[in-house]
């Protein structure tokens, strides 16, 4: 497993710390940015796909700051999961540097109502990656053995680049 704060320097920015169970932690040390509307965070990588590819899981524990008027765990606070849980995942990969990179696109299905007060893991695979772009897709799942799918989803990230430098 590839200790994506600590190979790629990320602690500046997020912490990594040791859970247990093969989980750590994934919070901006700047409680001021959007993450900070799901977080605490935790990541852990999975064992890869049949056919080798490589899954990491990204869990909340949604709240009731994380709900609707149906007391279920709002479409928003999903989305933000699994865009954040991309970037997370690819981290965790060896695959990407957060600065500068993007999401391209996005497509997430809706399929259950997410409960409150019970973790709601990310579960994303890479499908493929090139030298700009990453594939990934994946399920959002609660309960034991994933058996509660809430919703399913793809996205394309573009890696960034290096700042270019200020014009004077």
């Amino acid at each position: 497993m590839n200790d994506g704060a600590e190979q790629m320097g990320h602690r500046e920015h997020f912490t990594a710390e040791e859970l247990g169970g093969g989980w750590r932690s994934w919070d901006l040390h700047e409680s001021t940015r959007f993450n900070s509307a799901i977080e605490p965070l935790m990541v852990r990588v999975d064992r890869p796909t049949e056919d080798g590819r490589p899954r990491a899981r990204v869990r909340m524990v949604p709240e009731r700051k994380h709900s609707n008027l149906g007391d279920n765990v709002h479409g928003a606070a999903i989305v933000s999961l699994v865009d954040i849980a991309l970037f997370t995942a690819c981290h965790q990969f060896g695959s990407l540097s957060a600065a500068r990179s993007v999401t391209l696109d996005l497509s997430l299905q809706f399929v259950g109502a997410g409960r409150l007060g019970e973790p709601l893991d990310a579960v994303v695979e890479m499908i493929r990656q090139t030298k700009r772009l990453i594939f990934l897709r994946g399920l959002v799942v609660q309960g034991e053995d994933d058996r509660h799918i809430v919703a399913s989803f793809a996205g394309t990230i573009r890696k960034g680049t290096e700042a270019p430098p200020l014009r004077s």
